[in-house]
């Protein structure tokens, strides 16, 4: 089924993408993500020594803290700081810098629809610029339902708000060489071949949760290999300068 989009894309187009890094000096990792007239930026503060309150001290621990482009923090942002700390809790390798926390602070610049996957997208590629060892890096997506059952990706705010159902995917991709290679062989990875993070909202039949996942799962390429070429740790590139 044909579907006319605003904007004149294809349900399985993205919006243009652009990413800089190392945005900001003092910060150890920064970065920003935009998708269209979406944009964020995320800072990377970190490991610092001790972790937070109620966390295991034998693991790093992450903290994010995310700032609305206007207003106070609510119950929607209080909702993407936890599954953006679980999703980037799951893409670390929290055991080699026990005992530590880093902070992770995501500003919104402008939402235009698809905010959280940007989020995610950002705070990743800011990880990558700090060189915190990853398992992999994580790309996310939005998927959303039509009133005719039709599936597209990366709803502006516009065709949000017409959506009956949407939902935001995490999907892991091939590891960075910010990992340590002793600490990919400690066991298999879980996540390697599936789903790092799912969060549904509205009513969306199991068969249309399904396309949103084919769909997600089919651009991940796309996007991995966008943020592949736009980050490299600073470690990296100071090399590079000195050789």
């Amino acid at each position: 089924m044909e579907i006319d989009r605003p904007d004149g894309r294809t349900p399985n187009q993205l919006r243009p993408l652009a990413c800089s890094h190392s945005v900001l000096h003092r910060a150890h990792g920064s970065a920003t993500w935009a998708q269209g007239e979406t944009k964020l930026l995320a800072a990377v503060y970190g490991p610092k020594a001790g972790a937070k309150k109620n966390e295991n001290p034998e693991k790093a621990s992450i903290e994010v803290i995310w700032k609305p482009s206007t207003g106070h923090v609510g119950q929607a942002e209080r909702e993407y700081e936890m599954i953006l700390k679980k999703t980037l809790e799951s893409i670390c390798i929290r055991t080699i810098y026990p005992n530590t926390t880093t902070s992770v602070i995501v500003q919104v610049v402008h939402d235009d629809g698809a905010l959280l996957p940007c989020a995610i997208n950002a705070a990743c590629a800011a990880l990558v610029d700090a060189g915190i060892p990853l398992r992999h890096l994580a790309v996310a997506i939005c998927c959303s339902v039509t009133d005719n059952n039709c599936i597209i990706l990366d709803p502006s705010k516009q065709e949000e708000k017409k959506a009956k159902a949407f939902a935001y995917l995490v999907f892991p991709n091939t590891t960075v060489s910010v990992v340590p290679e002793k600490s990919l062989q400690v066991g298999s990875d879980p996540t390697a071949h599936g789903i790092i993070t799912s969060v549904t909202h509205g009513a969306m039949s199991v068969d249309n949760y399904l396309h949103c996942l084919e769909r997600g799962r089919a651009t991940t390429q796309r996007l991995s290999e966008f943020l592949r070429k736009n980050i490299e740790p600073k470690s990296f590139r100071e090399a590079s300068k000195a050789g």
